[in-house]
């Protein structure tokens, strides 16, 4: 498939990076882990295919040619492993990671220099080439290293061998080092009271860790740094801006190294060497109080922000994320069972209540009847009276000791569930430790005088959170710099004070996380926002100038909008606060702001404080109980049956004096139909910005807490579902995605096949478009072909690999499906033949459409049941299209 790409067209190039970054990683870690013993060869091989086979496709269908050629080299020398030519040895794994972290190299290029890597590497290229294909052959495995090593983007440095447990000890103890080094010095510089001392620890703590892994240029760096500490201790250094710039720039470096994964850590080391040593040259110069040594010895390197956890007051150890969310869920458990404790007690009450009746059915027996019966059957009757005397004793001692018993136990359960819970709680500094240095660094950068105040950083929130906040919070305080915060002189002739004040602040608020980030600075000019909007052509002047200060700054928050007047590294770009909007919007959250001219603006954050635990509306959907999150749902109701109306084939409910078009939660989730059996309808109202609808369910199961149960990575993205829970009867409940949902409503809209609730069961309207169903891993290729399709006029649905693509085919009717083979979890043979061994699916004609041209693969294809074999280095667009059409015609019925 061959696609013009013009200079413009960058969206393709950004599918391929994020794509090929994926794979190459995967690439790099395996040959690592392989190179070091710590995996199976055998185990990881299609793995390894897969990848690189992923990273040529998507490669070719941008044509960037060189890095296929690498990519296809690679998978060569992965297929002769699989058909026992080669052997997947240490040395052979340690001969191909430099073509792989050349692929990654590649995929982190800027886009305006992506497509000039084959270019300004063909020497580089060609001799990989060379070297990967002797060793295919059987040669030396260290002649695969020599290119990797004379080029500058894969240079390799010895690194002795490091066992991983090590090298994690290594990593959380600089961690805390580097926390501590950028604190300090952010304090320092700001006049606020520091500790030398301190900083001093935090170095040479580094220092001895580094050594211990053999890291040598970290060492020299921070030996350097401690000897700055040591100098200013003693009064031999003060330490100026210049100064503190320079030991930033030191633990920006020494962060990297904590942020390196363990197989790359040569890489780094090598490429970092030379700006390490003159940094290092520097840190000495400053410590022996050279004058003018900052500026003699300036080093190149960019400022970054360090965004590592910050050692807590309290002792704490390193826990994994897994372990914690086991704990979550046997606490859920634990709860749950409790529960059922207090059934056992209502079936003991009811047991007590019948040897009740048993003891007064024998009092009543020997009352009528005891003078006409011999003496035997009246001792009898006192006999058992006693025994029912005796057992209502016991069971009342029992039920005394079971109730407290109960009680103990669903208070110690209670307790754990909460300590757990707890567990994956932090305080709100956890996440913002970094934005100090963050605005210090803007502030010198854009020459303006900034303080940063944050409160509320003992509010706990939930790390899931907490890490979702970082990017939003990052865009919010570089805008409030670069378009709050004026310059000093402008500040000054509007009454203010030089130094502005940048306020970020954390409370809980309604069972809610509220943050609030504000400046008191320029404020939004309403009037010029309002001009812009209408140079943008989103809205006529005559509309625009009726529109309210609320809804005229949530234009703000549209993609590529913005109010700068040039482009800077700061803003400009029209990128970052709809960043903030999907980013909040996907932890489930919502954002505002506020803005008085001259004197400031706010952005209101509300979130959940946990995604962990979950207040939902649970509801019976075909007898099964699902659950809707009280954020994702306006409102439930219910609706007399008589009350529904209908336009057209579709029908609706009026809710608010809005007609809210009405589809049944059985077909949204391929369920089955549903018919009016009662005089009352059960509804959940959900929507998003563009689209409302009333989604009928059978009937109401209450609004509970559920600890949120995520699903086996194995199932990758489940269509309409989000996590699971247990609810207290211990029963499964499945918690829905209601954007995912909402979608899902959406493409059985515009196929107008959303069925009529009716006594008679429904019909699926007819068609107005030819629906194909897309199955590639592969997003680049996967939205090229989507692309090409839909552009002559075809409905057309993506999967992202076999399994998904099977649960499409079968909830979604398809007129065709194209399939690539090489997918994880079900490849495209037999993706093939378990669509033509289904008895409903089988007439569903299928197009295979991969890198595979070797006759057996194409025999393989089509013995499986494909109706079309075409390869993707071969055919070109009409080719695909030509086959579409014949197979299912035009895209109009």
């Amino acid at each position: 498939m061959t696609l013009q790409l013009g200079a413009s067209d960058t969206f393709l190039l950004e599918l391929f990076a994020s794509d090929a970054r994926a794979h190459a990683a995967a690439l790099d870690r395996g040959l690592s882990a392989i190179s070091r013993a710590e995996a199976d060869s055998q185990k990881l091989l299609p793995e390894l295919m897969l990848a690189a086979h992923s990273v040529k496709g998507a490669a070719r269908i941008v044509q960037l040619d060189e890095v296929a050629s690498v990519a296809d080299a690679l998978e060569n020398c992965f297929r002769a492993v699989e058909e026992g030519e080669l052997s997947l040895s240490p040395e052979v794994c340690r001969a191909l990671l430099p073509a792989a972290q050349a692929l990654g190299r590649a995929a982190e290029e800027p886009l305006a220099t992506l497509l000039r890597w084959g270019a300004d590497n063909a020497a580089y290229v060609k001799t990989v080439l060379a070297a990967l294909k002797a060793l295919q052959k059987g040669g030396v495995p260290g002649a695969a290293l020599a290119p990797a090593e004379a080029h500058s983007a894969v240079r390799l440095s010895v690194i002795p061998a490091v066992d991983p447990t090590i090298f994690e000890l290594f990593r959380t103890e600089a961690e805390g080092c580097m926390a501590t080094l950028s604190r300090g010095l952010v304090e320092l510089e700001s006049g606020q009271q520091g500790s030398f001392d301190e900083l001093m620890r935090a170095a040479h703590s580094f220092k001895g860790a580094a050594r211990v892994v053999g890291i040598n240029v970290a060492t020299r760096v921070a030996h350097a740094m401690e000897e700055c500490f040591v100098s200013a201790q003693q009064g031999r250094l003060k330490l100026a801006p210049s100064h503190v710039d320079a030991l930033l720039r030191g633990v920006d470096l020494l962060a990297e190294v904590a942020r390196c994964p363990l197989g790359r850590l040569g890489a780094w080391q090598a490429d970092r060497a030379s700006a390490a040593e003159q940094l290092s040259r520097t840190l000495h110069a400053i410590a022996a109080g050279e004058p003018g040594a900052t500026d003699a010895h300036r080093v190149p390197m960019a400022a970054s922000v360090t965004t590592l956890a910050v050692e807590s007051a309290d002792r704490v150890i390193r826990v994994g994320a897994a372990s914690i969310n086991r704990l979550m869920g046997l606490a859920g458990e634990s709860l749950v069972e409790s529960r059922r404790v207090q059934s056992l007690s209502a079936s003991m009450q009811r047991l007590k209540r019948r040897q009740a009746d048993l003891g007064t059915t024998l009092e009543k027996l020997e009352r009528h009847g005891a003078a006409d019966h011999a003496p035997e059957l009246c001792a009898l009757i006192a006999e058992a009276k006693a025994k029912a005397a005796d057992c209502r004793g016991l069971v009342a001692l029992q039920m005394t000791e079971l109730d407290a018993y109960a009680q103990r136990v669903d208070d110690l359960s209670d307790r754990l569930y909460r300590e757990a819970l707890k567990s994956r709680m932090r305080p709100f500094r956890d996440g913002v430790h970094g934005l100090p240095r963050m605005v210090r660094d803007i502030a010198r950068q854009l020459d303006r005088q900034v303080k940063l105040e944050l409160h509320g950083e003992s509010t706990e929130v939930d790390r899931d959170v907490l890490e979702s906040l970082e990017a939003p919070l990052n865009h919010l305080l570089r805008n409030a710099i670069d378009h709050g915060i004026e310059p000093a002189q402008a500040r000054l002739e509007a009454g203010k004070s030089v130094m502005g004040t940048v306020r970020v602040e954390a409370r809980h608020h309604a069972g809610m996380l509220a943050i609030t980030v504000s400046d008191d600075g320029r404020g939004i000019d309403l009037d010029a926002l309002r001009r812009k909007v209408v140079e943008r052509k989103l809205l006529t002047e005559s509309v625009a100038a009726g529109l309210s200060p609320q809804e005229l700054t949530d234009f703000i928050f549209l993609p590529g909008f913005s109010t700068a007047r040039g482009v800077t590294e700061i803003s400009g770009r029209g990128v970052g606060l709809d960043a903030v909007k999907n980013a909040v919007e996907a932890a489930s959250g919502s954002v505002t702001v506020s803005s008085a001219l001259g004197r400031g603006t706010t952005f209101h954050l509300s979130l959940p404080v946990t995604r962990s635990v979950l207040r939902a509306v649970v509801a019976d959907v075909a007898g099964e109980p699902y659950a809707f999150p009280l954020l994702g749902i306006e409102r439930v109701l219910r609706v007399p049956a008589a009350n529904v109306r209908s336009v057209g084939s579709l029908q609706y409910v009026v809710i608010d004096e809005q007609n809210v078009a009405l589809v049944s939660a059985r077909q949204a989730l391929g369920l089955g139909a549903e018919s009016l059996a009662n005089d009352e309808l059960c509804i959940v109202v959900i929507a998003d910005k563009s689209s409302r609808y009333a989604l009928t369910v059978d009937k109401f199961l209450g609004e509970h807490d559920l600890v949120v149960r995520p699903l086996d990575s194995r199932l990758g993205k489940v269509q309409d579902v989000a996590a699971a829970a247990i609810l207290m009867d211990g029963s499964p409940a499945l918690i829905l995605d209601v954007e995912d949902l909402i979608r899902s409503i959406e493409r059985l809209a515009h196929a107008g096949r959303i069925d009529q609730l009716s006594t008679a069961g429904a019909a699926l309207p007819a068609r107005t478009k030819k629906r194909i169903l897309v199955v590639d891993d592969s997003i680049t290729v996967r939205e090229a072909e989507r692309q090409l399709l839909a552009n002559r006029g075809y409905e057309v649905d993506v999967a992202v690999d076999g399994i998904d693509g099977w649960n499409s085919v079968r909830k979604t009717r398809y007129d065709l499906v194209i399939s690539d083979i090489d997918m994880p979890r079900m490849n495209g043979i037999e993706l093939v033949k378990t669509i033509k061994q289904d008895a409903t699916l089988k007439a569903i004609p299928v197009v295979i459409v991969s890198y595979k041209d070797r006759k057996e693969d194409r025999m393989r294809g089509l013995d499986a049941g494909a109706n079309y074999y075409l390869t993707k280095s071969s055919f070109h667009d009409q080719t695909l299209v030509q086959a579409v059409e014949d197979l299912i015609g035009g895209a109009d019925p």
